[in-house]
C-alpha cells in the first residue's frame, strides 16, 4: 500500500490500461440480424477517467456490457491488464443507474458482501468496508438499511460495495441518471474525488455531455445505431484539457460542451 495526499491508503494495483480492439457486437444472424457495433478501438490508459457518450441507440451501453463480461463480442477483442475478457471478473467493477443493494443487509453488510464473497478473513472484509464506507462519507450511517437512505445515499452505498472488490477498472452506466439535479451535482464532486484518491482506471458511460466535461480526461463521442443505418461507432475522441476543479460556467468548459454536442447531434442529422 501507498498513501495518497490525504493521508488514504492506495491499492497500488488497483488500475489497469484497458485496449479494445476492432470490437464488434451483432444480434441476430448475418442474414437477418442487427450491427449493433462495429470497430471501436480504443486504449484506455491505467487511471484514466474516460467518458462515453451519445445519442441512445449508439452502442455505448453495448460496449460497456462487453467489457464487463456480461455478454460476448462478436468480432475483435478487449483485455485489461493485458488479460482478455472473457466473463465477469472483480477486477471490473460495475455500477448501474439502478443500486441494486441488499435490502435485507444493513449498508455495512452490503459493502462488505463482495470481499466475504472472495473468501477474505472477515476481520478483512470488515476492514475494507469500513474504509470504503469513510471514502463515500457514510461511516455514520453504516449500521442503517438500504430503505432507510437516500436514492444518493443508496448510490454511495452502490460504489462503496464495488470498490471494497478492489477493482482494476470501475464501470460506470448511467449512474447518477435517476438522482436529482443537486444530488447528481453532489456525486460527481464526490466521483471526482474518490477518483484522485484510488487510482482506478474509470469508464463512465452518460447522456450528459456536462457531466461528461466535468468528470473526464477524456470524452469519446460514439455515433451511429441501428436508428441511424450504420453501426454505433467512436466518431471523435475529445481530450479535456481543464484543471481537477472544473467551473461550469467558465468559457473553457462550455467551448467543450459546445464541441461535443456538435458531434453527437451533427451525425444523428439535427444540425
Amino acid at each position: 500500500m501507498t498513501l495518497a495526499p490525504n493521508g488514504a491508503a492506495v491499492n497500488e494495483h488497483s488500475s489497469a490500461d484497458v485496449v479494445i480492439d476492432r470490437l464488434g457486437k451483432r444480434y441476430g444472424p448475418e442474414w437477418a440480424g442487427v450491427q449493433a457495433v462495429a470497430d471501436v478501438d480504443l486504449t484506455i490508459a491505467s487511471g484514466e477517467f474516460v467518458a462515453v457518450v451519445g445519442a441512445s441507440g449508439c452502442g455505448k451501453s453495448t460496449v460497456l456490457r462487453i467489457l464487463a463480461g456480461f455478454e460476448p463480442a462478436t468480432s475483435g477483442s478487449i483485455s485489461v491488464g493485458g488479460r482478455p475478457v472473457t466473463g465477469p471478473a472483480p477486477e471490473r467493477g460495475v455500477v448501474f443507474q439502478d443500486y441494486g443493494l441488499f435490502p435485507w443487509l444493513t449498508v455495512r453488510e452490503n459493502v462488505a458482501y463482495g470481499p466475504r464473497r472472495r473468501r477474505l478473513p472477515k476481520v478483512r472484509a470488515a476492514e475494507l468496508a469500513d474504509r470504503f464506507i469513510e471514502t463515500v462519507g457514510l461511516s455514520r450511517f453504516a449500521e442503517k438499511y438500504p430503505g432507510q437512505l437516500s436514492g444518493g445515499m443508496q448510490q454511495r452505498v452502490a460504489i462503496a460495495r464495488v470498490l471494497a472488490n478492489e477493482p482494476q477498472v470501475l464501470l460506470m452506466d448511467e449512474p447518477f441518471g435517476a438522482l436529482d439535479a443537486l444530488t447528481r451535482s453532489d456525486l460527481q464532486t464526490e466521483l471526482k474525488r474518490i477518483h484522485v484518491e484510488t487510482k482506478t482506471t474509470v469508464v463512465f458511460v452518460t447522456h450528459s455531455i456536462e457531466e461528461a466535461v466535468f468528470l473526464a480526461d477524456r470524452v469519446v463521442v460514439m455515433t451511429g445505431g441501428a436508428s441511424h443505418g450504420v453501426p454505433g461507432h467512436i466518431s471523435r475522441i475529445v481530450t479535456i484539457d481543464l484543471p481537477g476543479e472544473r467551473d461550469i460556467t467558465g468559457p473553457e468548459f462550455n467551448e467543450y460542451k459546445r464541441e461535443i454536442s456538435d458531434l453527437v447531434h451533427a451525425v444523428a442529422g439535427h444540425v
